[in-house]
């Protein structure tokens, strides 16, 4: 599960077939109409058309369901006594094995058009697989110490920079086209982020150093930069270096980063000595030593499940839009919050809220206008033929 611009695939490209390799050229699409990978695609059939779409509210679904458990369990931990940065890393990538059952079910068969070239094949593509796992993992790192080290308020506001982020390197990286809608998606959902982030009741710096709240602001912006690069490497892997189109290759995006990514915390983990503490951390949970277990399962979990959606997105669409749907679950959260932690839901959520939904609404009649183009497209193209 993934998704994107581009990650997982190109931006608008279509799922691929077991003889053609058809591409769909979508709205806010990040390829060139003069590329190859810009062939008529899914609009070509009915049913290669609504299998798109399907992947695509799948892959919503998965990101938004996905972030916004791990999040509110994420926050559950804190709440209830959890204290390590370590293993809060560690959560975010190890539930990685789980995604090896949807391999076995979405394995792809063989095809003629997936012949790998010596440059594309193998040791290339483990490299790339174990940097992007290695950059995740810092990534990770950073966003752990700047919930530590910043008000809620602040790390909220920040981390709604990466959209912007990702704007910029959707536009250098991956040939990103940016139409009015798409721009008014971006700032949108960027502003009603950052809105959240100052209505929230600021969290203080209780006891912390001001050396370490600015060392916290930096990380978390760092951290918000470094997710939107990822994002957009991940798509320019998709298109110039994998160069497959099935949701298997997605999943094998998603394990062997995430496998690299939970080794390197897990060295991290044992190199600070904070394992030492973990047995009395799970001692002292507030709700007991199953509860700690179990959240931290299932925070591994969902945070497999959103990293999918993630990674599906950019596979069928784009980062830029893999990163839409990441910042529209922000506004969404609190709404759960009032469900679950009885969070008081004031006006300016309820407006964050509705700009995000105005913002998706912007990007998602963009993809409707770009792919009811490609299809008249694909039957002007059809009929001359």
């Amino acid at each position: 599960m993934a998704g994107d611009d581009g990650s997982s695939g190109g931006a608008g490209r279509g799922r691929g077939s077991t003889e053609d390799e058809v591409q769909i050229q979508v709205a806010g699409s990040s390829k060139p109409e003069t590329s190859s990978t810009n062939k008529t695609d899914p609009q070509s059939s009915p049913a290669k058309h609504w299998h798109w779409w399907l992947m695509v509210v799948l892959n919503i679904f998965f990101l938004i369901a996905g972030q916004t458990a791990s999040t509110l369990l994420g926050r559950f931990y804190y709440n209830q006594g959890g204290n390590s940065k370590w293993m809060s890393t560690f959560v975010q990538t190890a539930g990685f094995p789980v995604l090896f059952i949807a391999l076995y079910l979405f394995r792809s068969k063989p095809t003629q058009t997936a012949t790998a070239s010596p440059e594309t094949s193998g040791t290339k593509v483990a490299l790339i697989y174990i940097a992007l796992g290695l950059i995740i993992a810092a990534d990770d790192l950073m966003y752990s110490y700047g919930l530590l080290y910043l008000p809620v308020s602040t790390y909220s506001l920040i981390c709604a920079s990466q959209l912007a982020f990702n704007a910029v390197f959707s536009y250098f990286l991956n040939a990103q086209k940016f139409t009015a809608l798409i721009f008014n998606s971006v700032v949108l959902l960027t502003f009603s982020a950052a809105l959240l982030g100052v209505d929230e009741d600021s969290q203080g710096t209780n006891g912390l150093s001001h050396g370490k709240y600015i060392l916290g602001f930096v990380l978390t912006l760092g951290a918000s930069a470094t997710y939107s690069l990822i994002l957009s490497l991940m798509q320019v892997t998709f298109e110039k270096v994998i160069k497959r189109e099935t949701f298997s290759v997605v999943l094998n995006m998603q394990i062997y980063t995430a496998l690299v990514a939970t080794i390197a915390s897990l060295i991290g983990l044992f190199a600070s000595g904070e394992w030492k503490t973990l047995e009395g951390e799970m001692h002292a949970f507030g709700s007991g030593k199953l509860s700690y277990v179990m959240t931290l399962l299932w925070t591994a979990i969902s945070w497999q499940i959103a990293s999918v959606g993630v990674v599906g997105l950019i596979f069928v669409v784009s980062s830029l839009f893999s990163n839409v749907i990441s910042t529209l679950a922000l506004p969404i959260i609190p709404v759960f919050a009032v469900i679950f932690f009885h969070d008081k839901m004031d006006g300016v959520k309820i407006i964050a809220m509705l700009m995000a939904i105005w913002g998706f609404i912007s990007y998602g009649y963009q993809l409707y206008v770009n792919d009811k183009k490609a299809r008249k497209t694909s039957v002007s193209v059809e009929e001359s033929s």
